[in-house]
């Protein structure tokens, strides 16, 4: 997998993504501040669901510029098996008979691409599993816990 290609596919979407949350939230103000929009009375809370509506927006703004950045100024690096995992490692996890790919980076958690058919999302040291996949090499296993329940994960590949 074309690891340059990946983070360009990545930062496409991301770039995508902010224009997108930009026009919402410049439509969302744009009806709030509409006649229409008026408070019909004292009860009326549309204009403060608006606003933290636009906060909301605004953070998920912020958010993706934070990943986007990160896309554009961590350089990739190529991993041998006996490399750990840190940022820009693609990584092929087998979870409980599912194989997964994840890409791990310093920020842009939860985003998720199709590329060359497989479904990669980002994972950072922030979530549970990145925190345990920080570190590790190409073989290993680890134990996340959520409750009761334990899940061990092997790590495939690193690339």
């Amino acid at each position: 997998m074309n690891k340059a290609k990946l983070i360009e596919a990545f930062i496409t979407q991301l770039e995508t993504d902010i224009h997108a949350l930009e026009q919402n939230i410049k439509e969302t103000k744009e009806e709030a501040t509409h006649e229409e929009s008026k408070p019909e009375n004292e009860y009326d809370t549309r204009a403060l669901e608006t606003g933290y509506l636009v906060k909301a927006q605004s953070k998920r703004i912020l958010d993706a510029k934070e990943a986007l950045a990160a896309f554009k100024n961590v350089p990739a690096k190529s991993f041998q098996p006996t490399d750990p995992i840190q940022a820009t490692a693609l990584i092929h996890l087998d979870m409980d008979g599912k194989k997964l790919w994840f890409l791990f980076m310093p920020s842009g958690g939860g985003h998720s691409l199709q590329f060359e058919g497989r479904k990669i999302q980002i994972i950072t040291s922030a979530s549970p599993l990145g925190e345990a996949l920080l570190g590790q090499i190409s073989g290993s296993f680890v134990s996340i816990e959520n409750g009761d329940d334990v899940k061990e994960i092997e790590i495939l590949s690193v690339s």
